[in-house]
Parts: structure tokens; sequence; C-alpha cells
């Protein structure tokens, strides 16, 4: 794996899934990791603990990053803890599903608050930090294939995931003068605890319409966000790398039932 020995990253949404492969990936290549949390501390603290029993750095950090506040506070805790900030990878989101038609705005602004204005202002905290220290720096977005084609009763996420993977070309031509590099990456069907709680055929559904015939895994997701953060990709800005499988060039979407849900990502 490519070595990030030295760096300070920060991961938003670390709990579990795909934040917690992100933040445990970080540090197993090198990076001292700060491991950011909202709602589910214990889950940040044992992805903390791993990293400490394989010779690795870390630290969970409660904070929302739906307010600008908990934004700037994040990354000030991160620098105190560990002197700088080199990758900020904002993860942390919120997926609630509902028919538009009927779509309630208090689930609108949740969704909205966390994936697009966390996102924005994580992004920026990390940029000012960044700039500061005059050695460049990698910022990397969770988007989602949501934000490339339609599946319904997601139109609020994926709005806001177009909006993500717009924000990451727009920043292009304000963060390059610096050296910070700005990317994202769209995951596409990748199982978890909440997917798995919501359908347990979730695996075997998607596995037979991806054409790699299996549904991705958070690890899935790893690579790619090492191979970002990393100086192989210095020159890599205002892209979006799908990890799907092959989902997106094929297109179907599995006959689902729809349930009315929300899930946190990363908590």
């Amino acid at each position: 794996m490519t070595s990030l020995a030295g760096k300070v990253a920060l991961v938003t949404g670390a709990s579990k899934g795909i934040g917690r492969a992100l933040a445990l990936g970080l540090a197993d290549a090198g990076a001292a990791v700060v491991a950011n949390y909202h709602a589910d501390r214990e889950g940040a603290e044992s992805a903390v603990t791993e990293m400490h029993a394989a010779g690795g750095r870390g630290v969970a950090v409660g904070a929302d990053v739906s307010t600008v506040t908990g934004c700037r506070e994040l990354v000030a805790t991160t620098v105190r803890e560990f002197g700088r900030l080199d990758l900020a990878y904002c993860h942390a989101g919120i997926t609630s599903w509902g028919a538009f038609l009927d779509y309630p705005e208090e689930a609108f602004d949740r969704v909205v608050g966390t994936n697009l204005k966390g996102t924005y202002f994580t992004a920026q905290a990390a940029a000012q930090q960044m700039a500061r220290q005059g050695e460049g720096g990698r910022i990397v977005v969770t988007s989602s294939v949501t934000g490339h084609q339609a599946v319904q009763y997601l139109s609020a996420y994926a709005m806001t995931k177009g909006g993500i993977e717009m924000l990451v070309r727009n920043l292009v031509l304000e963060l390059s003068p610096h050296n910070i590099t700005i990317n994202a990456i769209a995951p596409g069907a990748i199982t978890n605890e909440r997917n798995l709680h919501d359908d347990p055929d979730y695996e075997t559904k998607w596995a037979g319409v991806i054409p790699l015939r299996r549904a991705g895994q958070p690890q899935d997701v790893l690579g790619a966000a090492v191979f970002l953060a990393s100086d192989a990709a210095s020159w890599i800005t205002g892209q979006t790398l799908v990890v799907d499988g092959g989902w997106t060039a094929y297109s179907p979407t599995p006959g689902f039932e729809f349930v009315e849900r929300e899930g946190r990502i990363g908590s």
C-alpha cells in the first residue's frame, strides 16, 4: 500500500462502514488519523483502539459537521492533537428515502445540512489550515453513484451528491494556487449494517445486476482513497472516481421494495 507516513488525516463519519474502513486504512498506510463521529462514539473509539493495536496513531473526536462551528472545531482539534493537517476526507452523510411529492422539510434539512453543508464547511476549514501551512494538501469527499443517475425515492440525497461533485470541480480554481487537490469518490452499492438490516438479501440482489457480480465492501473504497491521498495523485484534481463494480456502465437497479427509512453514514 502507498505510504502516508508522517501525514495527518481527518476522516468525518468514521464510526462504521466506509468511514471506519477509511480511517483504519489511512492509519495502516502510516497516517495519524482523527476519526470523527457524531452519534456513535463507541464505533469511532473502537476503530482508534484497533489502530493503536496495529501500531498506528489515532484519536476519536466528536463533532456535528452539519454546523459550521462543528467543522471548524474539528479541524482545530486535529491540529491540536497532531500539529498539522495534510488530508481531509469528508465522508459523513445522511441517507433519507422518501417520495418527492410528500418529502418533509425536516428530512430535507437534515440531508442537506450534513451532506452538502457539512462537506462544504469541513473542506473549507481544512483548506484554510492547509493554506496556512503552505505545503499543499489533499481533500477527498464522498459522492455517490446517485449523483450520476436517478434512483427512485432518493431525490434529496442524490441532489446533495450531484452538488458535491460540482463543488469539487469549482474548488479546483481556488485551491490549486495553494497546491491543494480536491477529488471525489462515488461508491456504488456498498454493503453495510444498515443495508443488511433493511434487506437481508441486499448482497444477493445487487450481485445479480453488478457486472463484477458482487456488492461492494467498505474496503473496496479504501484503495481509491489512499491513492488520492498520496503523492501518486499529485496531478489529479477536480475528478470523481466511481467505485461501483461497473454498475453505472450498465445501470439497472434491482427491484428493491421501498421502505421509508433514514440512515446516517458513518455516524
